[in-house]
């Protein structure tokens, strides 16, 4: 078991921007992510997502600013240790078709420098030992990603950067795969999310950053988003008698429920000012979707 502080800064950026030529694929970011934390990574195609994963990875040099991974620079000659506490997977897993799920575990445990003999726990954790000597072309894309999963899972490492990560997983197998995410945060591990699936990264994360044409727009936890945000919450509630007067301010829905907006900090008083009648009584807050679309359209 790990004993190393939340507060302990796995990756840091500072003020790295990234070009191709012309085009700046990462734009001045900042960015902490720290031990025992899982962060996700949102954006649309091409926000810079992928490019800030290959800085941290030391496959991409920033054109300008510092990554610094386990305190060093990623893409130095001296970086070789650091990269082996790294864990990666990519969005599209490439696995070799003619191997089974055993020998290419044991593939990548060798070239990670790392011993085989946990390999089979290793199969069984993410749930595919069952056709672990099966050979990788006859697996199903779910089965692919979670033998990639295996493999940037050897060794234990501190830092996970995970591209898509439950992409081709039933809602039972992402169940499975973010209980293996939640062992990982309490042993230590930072975790980085990129995805799409924003409704499932809801009760994931402890953070979420959103990128926006390389740049980052916003960075916290839900809470702090919805606050940044300022998308009011909102009450509804239905009521079959109501006393006069006891609906000024509130509007009717298409199915026939009172609802209003309000302060986060009114919501507590409002709901001890409902009737005796009020059933059914729900208090929406903005989902990780909206959030994202209110940013990416300030961004804008």
């Amino acid at each position: 078991m790990r004993h190393e502080s939340i507060s302990q800064d796995i990756v840091v950026l500072r003020a790295v921007t990234r070009k191709y030529g012309a085009q700046v694929a990462v734009n001045a970011v900042d960015l902490n992510l720290r031990a025992g934390e899982c962060v996700g990574l949102v954006g649309h195609n091409g926000a810079g997502k992928t490019t800030l994963i290959k800085m941290m990875l030391g496959l991409a040099r920033p054109t300008s600013g510092d990554v610094q991974v386990l305190g060093v620079d990623p893409s130095a000659g001296a970086a070789a240790l650091a990269r082996r506490n790294l864990g990666y997977l990519p969005e599209n897993v490439a696995l070799h078709p003619s191997l089974t799920g055993v020998e290419t575990l044991r593939f990548y445990a060798r070239l990670k420098n790392q011993p085989v003999a946990g390999n089979a726990a290793l199969l069984e954790r993410v749930g595919i030992a069952a056709v672990a000597n099966r050979r990788v072309g006859t697996y199903s894309k779910g089965m692919r990603q979670r033998l990639g999963l295996a493999q940037a899972l050897l060794g234990n490492p501190r830092a996970l950067l995970l591209d898509e990560p439950t992409t081709g997983l039933d809602p039972a197998l992402r169940q499975n795969f973010y209980e293996i995410i939640g062992d990982l945060r309490r042993d230590g591990a930072m975790v980085l999310l990129s995805s799409h699936a924003l409704a499932e990264l809801e009760g994931q994360v402890d953070r979420v950053v959103v990128m926006n044409r390389g740049r980052k727009v916003a960075d916290g936890g839900i809470a702090e988003l919805r606050n940044i945000a300022a998308i009011r919450p909102r009450i509804r509630f239905r009521a079959d008698r109501l006393e006069s007067g006891a609906i000024s301010g509130w509007s009717r829905t298409s199915d026939g429920q009172l609802e209003r907006s309000c302060a986060e900090e009114e919501v507590a008083a409002i709901l001890r000012s409902l009737p005796g009648s009020a059933q059914q009584i729900e208090i929406l807050r903005p989902t990780l979707d909206e959030l994202y679309a209110e940013f990416q359209k300030g961004a804008a």
